[in-house]
């Protein structure tokens, strides 16, 4: 679930919306209601879990190819619903 903040909110809290955003929570920060930023938590990957194939091994064509509207929500993580 997504929590909304106030702008004068998250100014006040920032070390606690940090601490929640490290426990996995989804932030959004907004101006008189409206949303203008996200706080997600960063994702650490452990080694090796990006895959291993080289470059040289690659489908060049498919790694050109534009993405999907469904390949563009999934990373930039945009939630319609919300309008980010």
């Amino acid at each position: 679930m997504v929590r909304i903040v106030s702008v004068s909110e998250a100014k006040t809290r920032m070390s606690g919306l940090l601490r929640a955003v490290e426990a996995g929570e989804d932030m959004v920060i907004a101006r008189r209601g409206a949303p203008v930023a996200r706080l997600i938590p960063v994702q650490r990957h452990q080694p090796g879990e990006w895959g291993d194939i080289a470059l040289a091994e690659a489908d060049h064509e498919a790694l050109l190819a534009p993405m999907s509207e469904e390949e563009i929500v999934a990373f930039e993580r945009i939630d319609p619903k919300l309008g980010i």
